[in-house]
């Protein structure tokens, strides 16, 4: 099943044009509401089979993400491919593996998420993943809207590409400052 993402965004509401402030702190036009996409299962499951397929030549042991969008990703791409999944939460500002989880030593591991903006929260879960043993070998995501390339020091595949411009609270452009802010996200 092919599926045309761009198609599905703007059908289903999930990109959005205002003025957001993101997770990240920044400030940008373009807002991508991830569940609008996470509560399709069809579309989802569609998505996971891009990542799976591109992903399936690398050595991959398993696959993680963190709460809570990337958890139901990383479910999906390791049933796809044959592989266990692996959650990582926060607790305390910081991510780390709960409810006895762990990482088998040297496991090359597919990290996968929803939306990438800044890269924080892939850097954060790759630091804790690497700091309990893991490898990890690829970063996968449903959307990127990434302004610049950013470096995993691994391969990095995105289901979709979003252009936007994101800016930080003291460069806001005037057009922009206009438009009231919506704050839809949230960062666990």
């Amino acid at each position: 099943m092919s599926v045309d993402l761009g198609a599905l965004l703007r059908e289903s509401g999930a990109l959005l044009e205002g003025h957001f402030l993101l997770t990240s702190g920044r400030h940008s036009a373009t807002y991508v509401e991830k569940f609008r996409v996470l509560e399709r299962t069809d579309v989802l499951s569609a998505l996971c089979t891009e990542i799976a397929s591109f992903f399936r030549d690398h050595e991959i042991d398993l696959v993680a993400g963190p709460a809570t969008g990337g958890m139901i990703i990383a479910f999906e791409v390791a049933r796809q491919m044959g592989l266990s999944a692996l959650y990582v939460e926060s607790e305390n500002g910081q991510k780390v593996l709960r409810r006895g989880a762990t990482v088998p030593e040297g496991a090359k591991i597919l990290l996968v998420d929803d939306v990438l903006t800044t890269g924080r929260s892939v850097f954060e879960v790759k630091d804790t993943l690497t700091a309990s043993g893991g490898i990890v070998a690829g970063v996968a995501v449903l959307i990127d809207r990434s302004e610049s390339p950013l470096d995993f020091g691994c391969p990095l595949f995105a289901a979709y590409r979003v252009e936007a411009t994101s800016y930080p609270a003291d460069e806001v452009p005037d057009w922009l400052e206009a438009i009231p802010i919506r704050k839809p996200g949230t960062r666990t």
